[in-house]
């Protein structure tokens, strides 16, 4: 794995360093989940900003919602994943 350094404050690297000894795993690790959860955190709000956006605009709401009723009739079309039970 390739590395690299960033520089942070110290009171940040004091929390992280704490936190790693609290919990028993690298501070590396610990790095990866914060910023793969804060990635996450950001894809939601982006989702859901762009969803107000969409709501705000009644002829493209009303589109959206055709197309989920469309997709919803999928539910019913009698296929199945085997082993899968909805």
């Amino acid at each position: 794995m390739q590395t690299t350094t960033v520089r942070m404050n110290r009171r940040t690297w004091e929390q992280l360093k704490e936190l790693a000894a609290n919990i028993g795993l690298p501070m590396q690790e610990i790095l990866d989940k914060a910023i793969e959860e804060y990635r996450r955190k950001c894809f939601l709000e982006e989702t859901n900003r762009a969803f107000s956006t969409l709501r705000e605009n009644p002829e493209l709401w009303a589109e959206e919602v055709d197309e989920r009723k469309t997709w919803d009739a999928t539910n019913n079309d009698g296929a199945r994943k085997e082993g899968y039970d909805a």
